[in-house]
C-alpha cells in the first residue's frame, strides 16, 4: 500500500464523532472513494461507542497523557476515558506502522487527532504519531 494516506474516519464522510456524525471533507471523501487513503479512528479503535460522551484534555495535552501526567476526561458527565484514548493511539500508531503511510490527515479540535488541540496542545494519537516520527497534518 505504498503512497496511501491515513485518514480520520469523520473526514472520510464515516459517522464515528463522538456526536454520532461526520465531518466530511471533499478531499477525502474523494481519496477514500478512488482508493487513495485509508480511515481510521483512534476513538473507536481504544474501545469508545459511537455515540459518546465528548472527552477533553486534563493536565496537559496528549504528550503529557502519554507521559502519565495528563488525562482525558469525560466534559459533560464524570468519568475518565484516558485508558481508551491510550490505548485508541497505540493501536492507531501500530496500524500506521503496519501501512507506511505517505502522510496522516488529522481532524482538528478533537482530544485524539487535534494536532492543535488548544494552543500547540496535540491530542493523544496525534502526539503518538508525531513521537513515533510519522508525518501528520490537520486537515479542516
Amino acid at each position: 500500500m505504498a503512497g496511501i494516506n491515513l485518514v480520520s474516519a469523520c473526514l472520510c464522510g464515516i459517522s464515528c464523532r463522538y456526536d454520532g456524525r461526520s465531518k466530511p471533507v471533499d478531499r477525502f471523501v474523494r481519496m477514500l472513494r478512488e482508493g487513495k487513503c485509508v480511515p481510521f479512528c483512534p476513538e473507536i479503535l481504544g474501545g469508545l461507542t459511537t455515540p459518546r460522551e465528548p472527552a477533553v484534555l486534563s493536565g496537559g495535552d496528549g504528550f503529557a497523557v502519554l507521559d502519565g501526567t495528563g488525562r482525558v476526561i469525560l466534559r459533560d458527565v464524570q468519568g475518565d476515558v484516558t485508558a481508551e484514548f491510550l490505548r485508541g493511539a497505540e493501536l492507531s500508531v501500530r496500524y500506521a506502522s503496519a501501512l507506511s503511510p505517505k502522510s496522516i490527515y488529522l481532524k482538528e479540535k478533537s482530544p485524539s487527532c487535534g494536532i492543535r488541540c488548544g494552543v500547540n496542545m496535540p491530542g493523544v494519537a496525534a502526539a503518538a504519531f508525531i513521537r513515533s516520527g510519522f508525518r501528520v497534518e490537520a486537515a479542516d
